[in-house]
């Protein structure tokens, strides 16, 4: 019922208001012009012949969490082709340069039921794995009504989202009813989907564990290793403002502890690169090069700022020890699995709430490393830059900790297999 209400609704505020908004999304560049017709349900390519696995995904991260299960399910189906669709031109522009053979990219239709209607009709697909917690309800009604399998893949519904889905239960369990199966991405979000009303769960772990190796140009890699020759070096990965600062106030300090020390940083958005550069400078009095300007890295560089896109491989490759930001404010800190994955020895502040259940896991593992504040930090780096054994033992627990919890992905790809054989 609440369905069919929705998309009346829909039919008759699209021309009245949500197209004008569409048309403002297209002038400030939110919208792709040259691929609108996709957004609408008119897409230009046609069908692949075959199976047609479709997957679902809001954000970049979504997006990147998919491939190391596409590139599985293109292993394991070799005459299947997959679509991914996202909403987003950030999304899509990622998604043109790492997808592989076989797959190919879409962009969402907007939720309208015509638009639905016309992009399953055409794409047919065998069945749609969903990763956005984002519920579409044209879409997933169109889907249902052509019967097609619709799995919910590493599912997450935060608290916020079910303290608020808990006062309109009615919306929910009718949107939830639409999927066949809800994989939850831990067993808190498996047990709240229940809650909420979907029918058949299962919790198989969070396929953000498996993630591919992120892309490593050798040939820059040589370059900074030799740059870098035998300095004790280390990584201070995805910062958000301030935490360049706070990090910045003991290195010379930690320096007089630690000869010869190079602090490489990869703030989370590199645009902020010269920003950080000329607060460390003016104010801690650093000797900073920039990674986006090629400034090389010299004997008297203290810090380098790797204010650059698509270069985290070769960072996480080369530095053992990494300390991942987004942790020392109230951010909720950011994706520690990535460094740990190679064989890197993981630091991360106390404010990690964006990955509790991923924290307790690695923590049973004796896998991370978290520290109360900066200070804490200061004294962990210098712990282990100067103590190579307990440096390695460290990168050894995190590795081993990353390898078995890559083995979620195992566990999808069966699911997956009983309802597309």
């Amino acid at each position: 019922m609440l369905m069919k209400l929705y998309n009346t609704l829909i039919y008759i505020l699209y021309p009245l208001a949500i197209s004008r908004y569409i048309e403002k999304r297209k002038k400030i560049g939110k919208e792709d012009v040259k691929r609108f017709n996709e957004r609408i349900g008119r897409p230009v390519k046609p069908r692949p012949e075959g199976k047609l696995i479709w997957m679902h995904g809001a954000s970049v991260g979504e997006s990147i969490s998919m491939l190391p299960l596409i590139e599985r399910l293109l292993q394991i189906y070799p005459d299947a082709h997959i679509m991914v669709t996202t909403g987003t031109t950030t999304s899509a522009e990622v998604m043109a340069k790492r997808l592989p053979e076989r797959a190919f990219h879409q962009y969402l239709p907007i939720d309208h039921p015509i638009f639905a209607t016309r992009f399953i009709r055409h794409w047919h697909p065998d069945i749609v794995l969903w990763f956005e917690s984002d519920f579409w309800p044209a879409m997933l009604s169109g889907i249902k009504r052509k019967n097609l399998p619709l799995i919910l893949v590493n599912g997450r519904i935060s608290n916020k989202s079910f303290k608020r889905w808990q006062q309109f239960e009615f919306v929910i369990k009718e949107l939830l009813d639409c999927f066949t199966l809800c994989l939850g991405q831990s067993e808190e979000d498996t047990y709240r989907l229940r809650v909420l009303g979907a029918k058949n769960t299962l919790c198989l772990g969070n396929l953000k564990y498996a993630g591919l190796p992120l892309p490593v140009d050798e040939k820059v890699k040589d370059d900074f290793a030799t740059q870098i020759q035998n300095r004790t070096a280390w990584l201070v990965s995805s910062t958000h403002d301030d935490e360049e600062y706070k990090i910045g106030r003991f290195l010379k300090d930690l320096a007089q502890k630690v000869p010869n020390l190079l602090t490489v940083i990869a703030p989370r958005h590199p645009q902020r690169g010269a920003e950080i550069k000329e607060r460390l400078e003016k104010e801690l009095h650093l000797n900073v090069a920039l990674r986006s300007q090629n400034e090389p890295i010299t004997d008297k560089t203290e810090v380098y700022i790797a204010d650059t896109i698509g270069e985290m491989g070769i960072w996480y490759t080369l530095f053992p020890l990494v300390f991942v930001g987004g942790s020392l404010i109230p951010h909720g800190g950011q994706n520690f699995m990535e460094p740990s994955r190679y064989r890197d020895a993981v630091i991360v502040g106390p404010h990690m709430h964006n990955f509790t259940d991923a924290m307790n896991r690695a923590k049973k593992a004796d896998a991370i490393i978290q520290v109360n504040d900066v200070l804490d930090l200061a004294d962990m780096v210098e712990n282990l830059l100067t103590n190579p054994e307990l440096l390695e033992a460290k990168c050894s627990l995190a590795y081993n900790w990353a390898s078995s919890e890559a083995k979620v992905l195992d566990g999808i790809v069966e699911k997956i297999k009983e309802y597309m054989d």
